[in-house]
């Protein structure tokens, strides 16, 4: 039975995410270094966050300033927000009886802080990345909907609450592989991770990211990264049984279910190279699309016949 925590509930959830988000960040940093043959650096995202702090802002010829800072400061808030219906254990923020619209709402805002963020700068670099992303919704949104929608009708319900119950006795990635894997890779895209980076990719300059610096630059990569970590944290609940799980306490499954999630996000980002924006939309329109919706019709049938 997933309950409302009590008021200091809502001032934990923004600790939990960034704690999660700053190790997948040094995870990340150890993949790399591995990759470039370099010593380990678990503490690089710490020392990063810390010169972003005292490096100066800059700022561009006629940039629209409070499009472009706020569309961070959004990124940021819609990853929290996003999470607020991911219950932990037997524990949730709010307990929402639209918790899946609510999730998906919370990722349409973050889709258009990326966008602001490119479009406020005035560059061409960032103005650029910035339809990118658009053009990037387009491909990964339709297959995550849907996605999200398999495992509502599974539980026959949006309450996320009902779903992790629904899977009191098997989970539902075992009969939603499909979902499940379309989901994974939907979250990749939200978060613009890799391989869905173009975004921010280097043949634009770092993209929207390009003429970010200082505060301004820390704000919007950790909203990246807390953004990644809602994600992670949300399949549990919808494929993955909450937390369900023997011995240990319901709240510490869900955490080491999250951290599971998260490592393979961040592992497959390493294993693959960037895919272009067509190409995502060629991939999704062609074959994720018609694979979720079959995926859905599966468990339908099965709903409908008990």
């Amino acid at each position: 039975m997933v309950e409302q925590t009590p008021w200091w509930g809502g001032l934990l959830l923004p600790l939990v995410l960034v704690v999660f988000a700053l190790a997948a960040a040094s995870f990340d940093s150890v993949l790399a270094a591995k990759a470039a043959g370099a010593p380990r650096d678990f503490a690089r995202p710490l020392r990063s966050a810390a010169g972003l702090l005292v490096q100066q802002r800059r700022g561009t010829l006629a940039a629209d300033s409070l499009l472009w800072r706020a569309g961070g400061v959004a990124l940021l808030i819609a990853a929290v927000l996003a999470s607020a219906a991911t219950p932990l254990g037997d524990w949730v923020v709010g307990d929402m009886s639209v918790g899946v619209v609510w999730f998906n709402a919370m990722e349409v805002v973050a889709w258009a802080a990326v966008w602001l963020v490119g479009w406020g700068a005035n560059s061409a670099f960032g103005l650029v990345a910035g339809y990118r992303f658009v053009a990037q919704g387009l491909a990964y949104e339709l297959p995550h909907m849907f996605a999200l929608i398999t495992a509502a009708v599974g539980a026959g319900s949006l309450r996320i609450g009902d779903i992790v119950a629904a899977q009191d006795g098997l989970w539902f990635v075992v009969w939603m592989p499909v979902a499940f894997v379309v989901y994974l890779l939907s979250v990749l895209g939200m978060a613009f991770f890799r391989p869905f980076d173009q975004a921010t990719g280097a043949d634009a300059a770092g993209g929207v990211l390009a003429e970010l610096s200082g505060v301004d630059r820390l704000v919007f990569v950790a909203g990246r990264w807390l953004l990644l970590v809602s994600g992670a944290a949300m399949a549990v609940p919808l494929f993955l049984g909450g937390g369900h799980g023997p011995l240990l306490p319901g709240w510490t499954w869900s955490l080491v279910k999250t951290a599971a999630v998260l490592a393979l996000l961040v592992w497959a980002g390493r294993r693959f190279p960037t895919i272009r924006v067509d190409r995502l939309q060629e991939i999704a329109w062609m074959v994720l699309i018609p694979a979720t919706l079959l995926q859905a019709l599966f468990v339908s049938v099965v709903v409908v016949w008990g």
